[in-house]
Formats: C-alpha cells, sequence, structure tokens
C-alpha cells in the first residue's frame, strides 16, 4: 500500500497522447488521485503539456520524476520497448507502477519485471483497461455459469487504421507492430475469457517493411479443448473495430461493438437478450482499481504474472509467424 493514504500521488513519464484519457481525465473525478508531476524528454513540450492538463510539477528526466520522494506512483505509457527498463527503475525506487499495455517487449522481460515485483511490497499493474469494467465481469459470470454450455471458440478482433509510418507504433527498435499495439488487447481477451493461456496452432502476418506487423492472425488451441482466433491489425482494408465471439455448444455471446464497452447480445436456449452498461469510462474503472489496491491493498487483476501469461503468446505468435521478438529498446 501506498503508506501515506489518499490522495495517491501520481507523476507520469512523457507527455504521451493517451495520458489524458487513461489517467488525468479520469484523476479529476476520484478523490483518491493526484496527477502531481509528469517528466519529459522535450522540455518546452513538458511545461506546454503540464500547464494545459493543470499538472503542478515538471522534471527535467525520467530518473527526477522516479526519485521524486512525494511521489507514491509512476504511470508509465511509454513506447513498448521502454516499459520494461522504466517500470524496473520505478520499482528499485520503491514507487508503484501502472504500466501501460504492453507490459514489456516481450515474455522474457516480463518474468525479470514480475520476479522483481514479487521480491517488493509494491503494486505493478498492467493497465488493460477493459479488465476492470463491470461487463468484463459479467461476461465471465455468464461463462462460469454454463449458460453457453461447454466453450468452443473464443475470437477478439482489435483492428484501426494508422497510415502514418513514421509512428512509433511503427518501429521495430521500440518493440512496435500491430500485435503489440492493439493486439495485445485481443490476445488478453481471448486468454481470460477462455479460461487459460492457450497454445499458438498457427499464425500470419502483413508487413511493413521486413519485421513490422500491420495485420497478425492466428489459431490458438486450448488445453481443454476448445479454440481461439486473434487478429489485429492497424493498416488494412479492414474497417476500425473491437470485437469479440465466444461459441459455446450451448449459446452465443457477442460483444459488437465493444467500445465503449456499453453493451453486448447473448443467444441461447434462455432466449435472445442485450445487457448493457452505463457508458462510463473503463479507464475511470481502472484507476479505481489502482487506487484501491494502493490504499486498501485490494487486490489487481492485471498483475506482472498475467504479464508474463500474455506475453508468451504474443512471443509464440511472432515465432509462428516467422518475425523476430520484439527486444527492449
Amino acid at each position: 500500500m501506498s503508506g501515506r493514504g489518499a490522495p495517491v500521488r501520481i507523476g507520469i513519464l512523457g507527455a504521451a497522447r493517451i495520458a489524458p484519457k487513461a489517467l488525468i481525465k479520469p484523476a479529476r473525478g476520484n478523490a483518491d488521485v493526484v496527477v502531481a508531476a509528469l517528466a519529459a524528454r522535450d522540455a518546452s513540450r513538458a511545461h506546454a503539456f503540464a500547464v494545459k492538463h493543470g499538472i503542478d510539477r515538471v522534471h527535467d528526466s525520467y530518473e527526477a520524476l522516479i526519485a521524486d520522494p512525494d511521489l507514491d506512483a509512476v504511470y508509465n505509457p511509454l513506447p513498448n520497448g521502454l516499459h520494461g527498463k522504466w517500470t524496473r527503475a520505478a520499482l528499485t525506487a520503491g514507487k508503484h507502477v501502472l504500466c501501460e499495455k504492453p507490459f514489456t517487449a516481450n515474455a522474457a522481460e516480463a518474468r525479470e519485471i514480475a520476479e522483481l515485483a514479487a521480491k517488493s511490497d509494491r503494486v505493478v499493474m498492467e493497465a488493460f483497461h477493459y479488465r476492470y469494467h463491470p461487463f468484463a465481469l459479467r461476461v465471465e459470470d455468464i461463462i462460469a455459469s454454463g449458460e453457453l454450455g461447454t466453450l468452443q471458440r473464443v475470437e477478439a478482433t482489435v483492428c484501426f487504421w494508422l497510415p502514418k509510418f513514421s509512428d512509433i507504433r511503427y518501429d521495430y527498435s521500440l518493440a512496435g507492430g500491430a500485435l503489440m499495439d492493439v493486439g495485445c488487447y485481443a490476445v488478453d481477451m481471448v486468454r481470460t475469457f477462455g479460461g487459460s493461456t492457450p497454445e499458438v496452432v498457427s499464425a500470419q502476418a502483413k508487413l511493413r517493411g521486413s519485421a513490422i506487423d500491420r495485420v497478425m492472425t492466428a489459431e490458438l488451441r486450448f488445453a481443454r479443448g476448445h479454440t481461439g482466433r486473434v487478429h489485429c491489425s492497424m493498416w488494412s482494408s479492414n474497417l476500425p473495430r473491437f470485437t469479440a465471439k465466444l461459441v459455446g455448444d450451448r449459446g452465443e455471446l457477442r460483444l459488437n461493438p465493444l467500445i465503449p464497452f456499453q453493451r453486448f447480445t447473448v443467444r441461447s436456449a434462455e432466449g435472445n437478450r442485450v445487457e448493457r452498461f452505463p457508458p462510463r469510462a473503463t479507464y475511470a474503472y481502472q484507476l479505481e482499481a489502482f487506487a484501491a489496491a494502493l490504499l486498501r491493498g485490494e487486490p489487481v487483476k492485471t498483475t506482472p504474472e498475467d504479464a508474463v501469461e500474455n506475453m508468451t503468446v504474443i512471443d509464440a505468435m511472432y515465432q509462428a509467424a516467422g518475425l523476430p521478438l520484439r527486444m527492449p529498446a
């Protein structure tokens, strides 16, 4: 736990585009959290970002922010290849960490961070925000209830368009690729709703350059016999979408459209229905869970150990597609 009580004071590593949506805006509606500091490589950008978002303190380096004794936690939205390095540094400095997905560049690095976290009393949470929304718990309840029968197949698709090829998400040196950027959501969802970590049977990629997957598709197999599929893209003819389908021998559940996580449909022997949820941001639920873990010792769902499982599947997909693993920057 934080040791100092509420509010939890969080510092941001980098002036990332995701930070306002994932942390700054939700924090304004959460009395347990204050976004207290920021550090970025570009000093002028850092100060402009801080002024725009009402952040009082700006540090001139990531090291200085991590060493700030007035901070309880660090939010790490840096490029993928830097997640492990700076999560490790924050843990070593005694800070709690909310790390953007994917947790690290590969499974080996994830295991290293998980071992370090296990030896500390710090909270380390991977930011798969959908896992903290009530809809995710409801889906798991429906699966456990047996309404769908025995699971036969679990599929997840995440596609969007990113035509700016100079973007860091196309940079292999920063652990880029469609699977790392948005596909990690689909992998996590298939694992979560599928009930375990599956084996990768096959994978195919469409490339941008020699090593960056702009599209990735994989077939999966679970130990209990059901199968799975992950499909993701950041530049293809696929329309932008975030969908999932769970097929059992007695029913089917579809999450479509999944964002903003407001509804899903169920077809089973009990009839057809749509279940709806309040239009509250998934990031607000995530930040509540992070604060609750720091202040009250409540467990988190997206642990470093869980991240190791996710990165193991991602590594196996790259290998099956004939591509090199992503490496730390």
